[in-house]
């Protein structure tokens, strides 16, 4: 005769104790106050990022009222604005980095707790910050770069070929500095298209599907 189990099997048990333990005052009180301090850590990387927008800005805007205000400054001045703005956006990526691994951390606090890890690669952190801001930056450039050819040229530019010798500077051929110009307009439009392809974004269309979650 088969005798009946009334008592609660092992797996009720330990169900009831996390429930316990989840509600448990103690418990409460420690995440509330993880919580802060990892806000308060986003929000550190957050004016990070725009402490090197800032900057970006600022040089660029130093650098084409200086090449506008002056016939004698030369074009050339414009491949160091790219390089600096090339620069900021390096910077920006590596710090959106950490930005978005304590976001997601604060996003799911079950996870991720003892050793925050990046959710997204560098390069994407790059396209990320590209499209939000840096792209509007270059194109000012490379637009403020052509006026600058244009406005401060010792002879008209009336054909192609004018405006191909008109880019040499000094001994910097003019090849060299279309070099600069063409492949840093296509890498930065290549990369902003590439990564919007591939990333889904700082916002999901997922919704509450847990399990799709980028954390």
């Amino acid at each position: 005769m088969a005798t009946e189990n009334s008592g609660p099997t092992i797996n009720e048990e330990t169900t009831v104790s996390l429930q316990r333990s989840l509600y448990d005052p103690g418990y409460v009180n420690a995440m509330s106050h993880f919580y802060r301090g990892e806000m308060g850590r986003i929000m550190v990387w957050r004016q990070r990022l725009d402490i090197t927008t800032n900057w970006a800005i600022t040089s660029s805007t130093a650098i084409i009222t200086i090449a506008f205000a002056n016939a004698a400054v030369p074009h050339i001045i414009f491949f160091f604005n790219l390089a600096i703005v090339w620069v900021m956006l390096w910077i920006e990526a590596r710090r959106y980095r950490f930005y978005d691994a304590f976001r997601a951390r604060i996003r799911m606090l079950c996870e991720d707790l003892i050793l925050p890890c990046f959710k997204i690669s560098k390069l994407e952190a790059i396209g990320r910050r590209l499209k939000r801001n840096y792209v509007f930056i270059f194109i000012l450039i490379l637009v403020a770069w052509i006026t600058k050819i244009f406005l401060h040229a010792p002879v008209a530019m009336d054909s192609l070929p004018t405006f191909y010798r008109a880019l040499r500077v000094g001994h910097i051929p003019s090849w060299l500095v279309a070099l600069v110009f063409v492949g840093t307009f296509i890498s930065v439009i290549t990369i902003t298209i590439y990564v919007s392809k591939k990333s889904s974004g700082e916002i999901s269309e997922f919704g509450t599907h847990r399990s799709l979650w980028r954390i």
